[in-house]
């Protein structure tokens, strides 16, 4: 948690740069397709990486998996008679090829970002560092919000425990 406290602390004082931006509409997603907008996610970049700033609410309190998706899609997708909501948005983006998930500052997929805080109020306004991320990676890509936290890890759950995915949004450009 003082992992998580410190890097929000260092993304507030770090000035992103005006007019190189991106504003994503981020919606509620579930097994019939999208939802309504639930908020927006600011993306800025400076010499540090991506500062990813949300402007969320409606979720559970507590942390929440947030991830860069490969594919610019929030529709659900069935595979072997399973219905992932957002599914046609892949996998965490890893460009690499890695396979594996991981920190947002070390090894593992690139698309590994801070997961996010939410506050009582269900409110998700701090922002996050996504320090090997660039804003040419964000092109065809989709921002994605986890039901569950996430421990930066495939044990002892895959992709950080983070479970379904509740809120996604297509990065255009």
């Amino acid at each position: 948690m003082r992992l998580i406290i410190g890097i929000t602390a260092l993304t507030l004082a770090i000035p992103a740069f005006a007019g190189d931006g991106i504003t994503v509409t981020m919606h509620s997603v579930d097994r019939e397709g999208v939802g309504d907008a639930v908020g927006e996610v600011e993306i800025t970049h400076n010499k540090h990486g991506l500062v990813i700033t949300p402007a969320l609410e409606g979720l559970p309190l507590g942390l929440h998996g947030f991830h860069l998706h490969e594919h610019a899609s929030c529709a659900p997708l069935e595979k072997a008679g399973k219905v992932t909501p957002a599914g046609a948005a892949g996998g965490h983006y890893d460009p690499e090829g890695s396979g594996e998930h991981g920190t947002p500052w070390g090894d593992g997929h690139r698309g590994d970002l801070p997961a996010l805080f939410v506050d009582a109020n269900g409110n998700a306004e701090y922002p996050v560092l996504a320090p090997r991320l660039n804003l040419k990676d964000l092109d065809g890509r989709a921002l994605m919000v986890h039901a569950g936290g996430d421990n930066h890890s495939d044990h002892p759950e895959a992709l950080g425990g983070g479970g379904a995915r509740i809120y996604c949004g297509v990065i255009e450009k």
